[in-house]
C-alpha cells in the first residue's frame, strides 16, 4: 500500500458501530476501534508497536476510504479517543459522500470491515528479540524477533478499508459504465459490440468518438471513413488495454495510487515498474535523539555497532547523546541491517534481503561514493570506525608493561634519526674576575633510533555477511588489536633482554656474582642499589636521584613483591626454626614490574634470576620507543576484497621503532656467578 515514507499504517479488524440519525438528510454516527494496542505487523517497517500515550493529534481527523488523499474519498471526520491503551475516533460519516453510503450499507449487510491508522513516527525505540517492554497496559514481548516501538507518533488520519480486497474498483467502473449507457441508444450499442468493443470497457471519451463514428455511417458516403476511424481506435484502444493490463499486474492491487495515476497519466510499464520498487523499498524511521529536531550523524550508528559488539570502553568513546540515541534505536543492530541502510541511503532501490544474489547490488551501493543529496552514511567509514575502535581495545587488553620502563617519541617519517645521550657538561661554573660564561660541551655519545612498519590482513567474507556474522569483529579485537599488541610486545622485549653491549661491567652498569641474586633478606637488593648509586658518566661525573622500578621476570616475582610491601624481612637464625623477622628498609620503595617474557627461553639473553633497578623513564629511560606520527597504537584500513573475493579486507598496520638509550637510567644485576 503505497505512502508516505514518514507514515506508519496499523491495519487491523475494526469494531465499527454506525447509528443511524433521525433523518436521512443529517450524517451518521460512527464510532471506530482504530487500534487495540498490540503487536502488528506493518509493510516497511516488520512488527510494530504504537505507544497510544504518546499519540498526538488535533481535535478532529478525517476519516477517508483506502488512504486515498483525495476529497472524494473523505468519508467524514471524528474525534481521536485514548482509554486504556487503545486507540477509537467517534464523529459522523457524510451522507453527502457515496463512499460514505457505500460504508453505510455495508456495515448494516453485516460486511467485516478493517480500520488503518495513518501515524507519522516521531521518536522510536527497537525492542531486542527476547526483551520486554511495559506499553499501552501491558507487557509486550519479542518473541521470534526484534520489533519496533513508536513512542511518539502524530496521528494524521484514519482510514476504513475493504476485507482484503479493494472494495470500491467495481462499484466506480459500474457507475462509469451505467452513464455511458444512459447515453447510447441500443442500435448505437450493438454496432458498437459489432466492432469489436465491450462496452463496460469505454470510457466517456472513447464513447464519444466511437458514437461521432457511428453518426459518420449514418450518413451517404460516411461508411468509409468510419470504417478507418475505427481501425485506428481499434488499434489504439488494444495499445492502451495492454498497457493499462501491464500497470495492473505490477501494482498487483497492493498500489491502488501508483496504479491510478499510471493509468492517468500514461506512464509506460518501465516507470511504473520503479516506482512500485521505489514504494515497496523498506523505509527505516528517521533517527531522532532527545532534544534533536533532525537525523542523527552516522556515530550513532557506529554507536550501536559497538553496543551489540560489546565493545570494552563503550561509554568513553561517545557521548551520552549518541548512546541514547543509539541504544534507543538500533538496539542489536545487525550486519545486514547496517550494509542495506548504507546501500539504500546511496540510492539501492532491490530487494531488501541478504541473499547471494543480492549482496553484489547491495555491496556496490554502500560502497559507493556519497551523493551528498540524499545521503549522509558510508559504509566504509562506518566500519573503519568501528574496526578501528575493536583494534584499539584489543590492542589495550593486552600486557603494556613496555610503557613503566620505556619513553616515547614522534618521528615524522622511516628514516634513521640520532639522538645523543644525557652526558653533557652542563654543570653551572662559578664566575671568574671577567664574568665571562663558559659554554658547555654537548656529549660526543649518541645512539639512533627508527620506526618500522608492522602488519596483518584478513578478510570479512560473503558467507560470514551473509549468515549477519558479526564474529569477524571480535576477530579485530582479539586477533588483529590483540596480536598488534603481542607483535608489539615481542619486537620490544626481545630488544630490551638482548642486551649485552648496554648493561655493561665496563660502564658500571651491570652487576654479577652470587651476592646479586634477589633474595628475600634484600642482601642482593642492596648491592645493586649501590651499583647505581656509583653510576658516572664517561668524563667520571655523578647524576644522582634513585631508583623507582625493579624490573623482574615472573619467577622473581613474589620475592620482589615481597620487598616492596612488607614491612619486616627474614634475616635468618642459628635454624630454620630460629628466624629473626627484621624492619623491611625497601618497603614501599622500588616498585616491582613483572614481564613474562624475561625468562622466556625463545628470546636471546633470557634469565630466570637477572633482574632490573630503574630510574623512572620521565628521567632517564633506557629505552625509547619511535611512533610515527605520535600515533601509539595500531590502525585499520578497510576496503572491498579483490574483484574475485566478495566481502571486506581489513588491513591493520602498526608503525613504531624500539631502541636502546640512556645507559645511565639503571643497573642490570645478573643474579649469579
Amino acid at each position: 500500500m503505497p505512502h508516505d515514507q514518514r507514515e506508519i499504517r496499523f491495519v487491523s479488524p475494526v469494531d465499527l458501530t454506525i447509528e443511524a440519525a433521525a433523518s436521512d438528510d443529517k450524517p451518521a454516527l460512527v464510532r471506530v476501534d482504530a487500534y487495540s494496542g498490540g503487536l502488528m505487523t506493518v509493510a516497511g517497517f516488520g512488527p510494530v508497536v504504537l505507544d497510544v500515550e504518546g499519540i498526538e493529534s488535533p481535535e478532529r481527523i478525517p476519516l477517508l476510504a483506502d488512504h486515498e488523499n483525495r476529497i472524494e474519498a473523505v468519508l467524514g471526520s471524528g474525534a481521536p479517543a485514548r482509554r486504556d491503551g487503545r486507540l477509537s475516533v467517534e464523529g459522523t460519516l457524510s451522507r453527502t459522500s457515496e463512499r460514505a453510503l457505500r460504508v453505510i450499507d455495508l456495515h448494516r449487510e453485516g460486511v467485516p470491515l478493517q480500520a488503518s491508522v495513518g501515524a507519522e513516527p516521531l521518536e522510536t525505540e527497537r525492542i531486542a528479540k527476547g526483551k520486554q517492554v511495559v506499553v499501552n497496559g501491558r507487557t509486550i514481548r519479542a518473541e521470534s524477533s526484534s520489533f519496533l516501538l513508536v513512542r511518539r507518533s502524530r496521528l494524521k488520519h484514519v482510514a476504513i478499508v475493504a476485507n482484503g480486497a479493494d472494495g470500491d474498483t467495481s462499484v466506480n467502473i459500474a457507475a462509469k459504465a451505467a452513464t455511458s449507457k444512459e447515453k447510447t441508444d441500443m442500435e448505437f450499442t450493438q454496432w458498437i459490440e459489432a466492432q469489436g468493443f465491450v462496452t463496460d470497457d469505454l470510457d466517456d471519451k472513447q464513447t464519444a468518438s466511437l458514437q461521432a463514428m457511428y453518426d459518420g455511417t449514418q450518413k451517404p458516403g460516411g461508411k468509409g471513413a468510419a470504417t478507418s476511424a475505427v481501425a485506428e481506435l481499434r488499434a489504439e484502444l488494444a495499445a492502451e488495454t495492454a498497457r493499462v493490463g501491464t500497470i495492473r499486474k505490477l501494482c498487483a492491487g497492493r498500489h491502488p495510487i501508483i496504479e491510478a495515476k499510471a493509468i492517468g497519466d500514461g506512464w509506460d510499464a518501465t516507470r511504473t515498474e520503479l516506482e512500485v520498487m521505489r514504494e515497496e523499498r523498506p523505509r527505516a524511521p528517521a533517527i531522532h535523539a532527545s532534544g534533536s529536531s533532525g537525523p542523527v550523524a552516522a556515530e550513532v550508528i557506529e554507536a550501536a555497532l559497538c553496543g551489540t559488539l560489546r565493545t570494552p570502553g563503550r561509554e568513553k568513546l561517545f557521548s551520552e547523546q549518541t548512546l541514547e540515541a543509539a541504544d534507543k534505536n538500533y538496539r542489536q543492530l545487525g550486519l545486514h541491517e547496517m550494509i542495506l541502510m548504507a546501500a539504500q541511503a546511496n540510492g539501492y532501490v532491490g530487494r531488501s534481503i541478504v541473499t547471494k544474489a543480492t549482496l553484489p547490488d547491495m555491496f556496490r551501493a554502500a560502497f559507493a561514493p556519497i551523493n551528498a543529496a540524499f545521503s549522509t552514511l558510508s559504509l566504509p567509514n562506518i566500519l573503519s570506525n568501528v574496526a578501528n575502535k575493536e583494534l584499539l581495545a584489543g590492542f589495550m587488553e593486552e600486557d603494556q608493561s613496555w610503557r613503566d620502563v620505556s619513553i616515547t617519541r614522534t618521528v615524522g617519517d622511516f628514516k634513521t634519526v640520532t639522538s645523543y645521550r644525557m652526558l653533557d657538561d652542563m654543570e653551572y661554573e662559578e664566575l671568574g674576575p671577567t664574568g665571562e660564561i663558559k659554554h658547555g660541551k654537548l656529549s660526543e655519545e649518541s645512539y639512533t633510533r627508527q620506526a618500522r612498519t608492522y602488519a596483518k590482513m584478513f578478510s570479512l567474507t560473503r558467507d560470514k555477511i551473509i549468515d549477519d556474522d558479526l564474529g569477524a569483529f571480535e576477530d579485530l579485537r582479539v586477533r588483529l588489536g590483540a596480536g598488534a599488541a603481542r607483535s608489539f610486545n615481542n619486537v620490544f622485549w626481545s630488544r630490551y633482554i638482548n642486551n649485552a653491549t648496554f648493561f655493561t661491567e665496563a660502564r658500571g652498569n651491570f652487576i654479577k656474582g652470587a651476592g646479586t641474586a634477589l633474595d628475600i633478606n634484600g642482601t642482593g637488593l642492596q648491592a645493586g642499589i649501590l651499583a647505581f648509586r656509583k653510576l658516572k658518566s664517561p668524563d667520571g661525573k655523578r647524576i644522582g636521584g634513585l631508583p623507582s622500578i625493579l624490573l623482574v621476570p615472573p619467577e622473581l616475582q613474589f620475592i620482589a613483591q615481597r620487598l616492596y610491601q612488607s614491612t619486616t624481612v627474614n634475616t635468618g637464625g642459628a635454624s630454620s626454626n630460629d628466624s629473626v623477622p627484621s624492619d623491611n628498609i625497601h618497603a614501599g620503595k622500588y616498585r616491582p614490574v613483572v614481564v613474562d617474557w624475561l625468562s622466556d627461553a625463545t628470546f636471546t639473553g633470557n634469565s630466570a634470576k637477572a633482574w632490573y633497578l630503574l630510574r623512572s623513564p620521565t628521567v632517564l629511560s633506557a629505552v625509547v620507543v619511535s611512533f610515527l606520527d605520535g600515533v601509539q597504537t595500531p590502525t585499520v584500513d578497510m576496503a572491498e576484497a579483490d574483484f574475485n573475493q566478495l566481502g571486506v579486507q581489513f588491513r591493520g598496520y602498526h608503525d613504531f621503532g624500539v631502541d636502546f638509550a640512556e645507559w645511565l637510567a639503571g643497573i642490570k644485576a645478573k643474579g649469579e656467578a
